[in-house]
């Protein structure tokens, strides 16, 4: 007999070797209906699984959040199923659950198209009709390997050798149709729905090697309810308007091309916003207490081999050697020059904090099918800063930084942050009472951020190389995250460089690094930006705020006048004088996204009004010049000086 324990603690006796299906039924046929899993101790499994020893047990329905991977799975392996019933002859070779979705890989003569999709989605849904069981079995490696390779399936032998010997090698069985897998799986196919959708072709090499075959990737997505799929979609749909690639091109911001891959090319434009960020930044850490410092873009290997960057971080930096024979890095981090100012000049306990900012442009390689415009690049500006401090400071400068990221996020717009501890990586640096130490003292800020009512989670494996970090991700307009900023403890760093400081009974003492950015890119900040605002930006960000269009030529020496008025005024502002008409260039600078339009005329300027009209609206509104110019200013100013 075996005891099974349930969520609520009740406990139940059963013969062993009976399934989560048997248990679920002898409960409540309806529990078995509507069950389609369940967690073994915590971990999810078939729920025809023999229950063999005492466990814990929890069933999970169709709807529970957990079931969705599954949904997902299945879904692969009826595309998989459809596509060989269509093609014959074509090999399946593997199909993981991605974000969103899933994919398959198949290996045929001719790869397909997207005018295959409908007709694969048609075949899809009528295996889902069949409804066949999905059962597990396990097959002997041998056996196994026969079967496929007898079936022209040499991936899947391919696949039978990397399994480790010690691993049951499991096939799954959907009618007459089987794939080898790992599972789990949902009782039947019928269960997958019909709330999916083939989305894209692509092509992949086999196992990611150029020097293997190339394979057909079909993406689809799949969830848990058609409402889903179609808020999914819908998404999608608004993710591509507000595309910051082509935002950028329509609003003159910016542009990339082939000769500097992964780098921005700033116009006028796209730059005035950039400057706009770094001075709002730059603003708001000199409140905070920090002093600006700017370090070398170029800095000799031993540097880097002293942080443990050419060890840990080699295939991510530029590198080049110069006549001399000397091999130099250009920085993919600031962190290592700001330890060198920190030992420039002895340093007491009197002095600590210390808080050293810079926006430090740095390089990283991304490999090319990495890069997506702003959001991956090789080159970027961080607004990066360390606070050199005590162990016992730890606390309150995080905390303090955590009120200042907030409060930057919510001047742009962003209220749903959520606060994520990534704890040591594999590849680390630093002794593991050292990572102790500083997982330690974040794991007590994240207990502190909680319990003022924060959003947190654990996310085990994702610090960096060199301390564990708190991951600021905040939520856009459309419910997309993006991580932006970061606040690493480094009990490392300035150990290897032999930083110190004099503490209170006059001993060298090694201080504890804090790594602080809010921002993150500049870069990638701008792109989450214009995403978020759909390229309609408020007023204190727009790099160019106000047109002011003529209707006739008589008025535009008063446009002019009125542009010198706005721009004492601090105002970004220009005259468009074009001997076009109104609607014209109202249009035109709408696409531009354009906040504000000042339509100037004849009669506007005998009576030295304006018409104003905002970008969205079809309203204008007529008003004195003055009266409109101190508007615009006052809604201008940027949040952190309006106060």
């Amino acid at each position: 007999m075996v005891a099974v324990t349930f969520p609520d603690g009740a406990s139940r006796q059963f013969e062993a070797g009976v399934t989560g299906f048997d248990i679920a039924k002898s409960i409540s046929p309806s529990l078995a209906k509507r069950t389609v899993a369940m967690t073994l101790d915590g971990a999810l499994v078939d729920l025809m699984k023999p229950v063999q020893k005492d466990a814990k047990i929890e069933f999970v329905s169709r709807d529970d959040p957990r079931a969705l991977e599954l949904i997902r799975h299945d879904a692969a392996h009826v595309l998989a199923e459809a596509v060989q019933e269509l093609y014959p002859g074509t090999q399946v070779t593997i199909g993981p659950v991605i974000e969103n979705g899933f994919y398959y890989d198949f290996h045929r003569a001719e790869p397909f198209t997207p005018e295959d999709l409908p007709v694969i989605e048609k075949k899809m849904r009528e295996i889902i009709a069949r409804d066949a069981p999905i059962v597990r079995e396990e097959w002997d490696r041998d056996h196994a390997k026969t079967w496929f390779i007898a079936k022209g399936e040499t991936f899947k032998g391919e696949l039978i050798d990397s399994i480790k010997s010690d691993e049951p090698l499991s096939v799954y069985k959907q009618g007459h149709w089987l794939d080898l897998c790992r599972g789990p799986h949902l009782p039947s196919v019928g269960k997958v729905g019909n709330a999916f959708k083939l989305m894209k072709v692509a092509g992949a090499y086999w196992r990611g090697d150029s020097t293997k075959p190339m394979l057909s990737r079909i993406y689809g997505t799949a969830w848990t309810t058609q409402e889903e799929l179609d808020a999914y979609l819908h998404r999608l749909e608004e993710a591509e308007r507000r595309d910051h690639r082509r935002l950028g091109r329509e609003m003159d911001l910016f542009h990339f091309q082939e000769e500097g891959p992964g780098a921005i090319f700033w116009h006028p434009k796209g730059w005035t916003l950039f400057q706009s960020l770094v001075s709002y930044m730059r603003r708001k850490q000199k409140a905070a207490g920090y002093t600006e410092v700017n370090t070398p873009q170029v800095l000799d290997r031993a540097l880097w081999e002293t942080s443990g960057h050419w060890q840990t971080y080699r295939e991510n930096m530029f590198v080049t050697k110069t006549e001399d024979e000397r091999v130099f890095a250009i920085k993919p981090m600031n962190c290592p020059g700001h330890v060198q100012i920190f030992k420039n000049g002895l340093k007491s306990y009197r002095d600590l904090p210390v808080k050293i900012a810079e926006f430090g442009v740095v390089h990283r390689y991304e490999p090319s099918g990495a890069l997506h415009g702003m959001m991956r690049v090789r080159a970027f500006t961080q607004d990066d800063a360390h606070i050199f401090c005590s162990e016992e400071q730890i606390m309150e400068e995080a905390l303090k930084i955590n009120d200042l990221i907030l409060t930057i996020y919510r001047d742009f717009g962003f209220d749903d942050v959520v606060v994520k501890l990534s704890t040591r990586p594999e590849k680390r640096v630093g002794s593991d009472e050292a990572w102790d130490k500083a997982e330690a003292a974040l794991g007590r800020v994240l207990d502190e951020l909680a319990k003022r009512g924060l959003k947190t989670s654990i996310q085990e494996g994702e610090g960096a190389f060199y301390g564990p970090k708190l991951e600021y991700t905040l939520r856009d307009a459309i419910g997309r995250e993006w991580q932006c900023g970061t606040t690493q403890v480094d009990f490392n760093l300035p150990v290897r460089f032999g930083a110190f400081y004099i503490g209170q009974d006059s001993e060298k003492k090694t201080p504890v690094m804090i790594h602080r950015a809010m921002f993150g890119s500049l870069e990638r900040f701008t792109g989450i930006l214009i995403e978020h605002y759909a390229g309609h930006l408020p007023l204190w960000l727009s790099p160019l705020q106000i047109v002011i269009c003529t209707i006739t030529q008589e008025a535009d020496d008063y446009a002019y006048e009125v542009a010198a008025a706005a721009r004492k005024l601090g105002l970004n502002v220009d005259v468009d004088a074009r001997n076009e008409k109104i609607t014209y260039k109202v249009r035109e600078h709408s696409h531009a996204k354009v906040p504000v339009l000042l339509v100037a005329g004849k009669k506007e300027a005998a009576e030295r009004t304006i018409s104003m009209r905002r970008l969205g609206s079809q309203q204008q509104t007529q008003l004195a010049i003055d009266e409109a110019l101190a508007q615009l200013a006052a809604e201008a100013t940027p949040p952190d000086v309006r106060g």
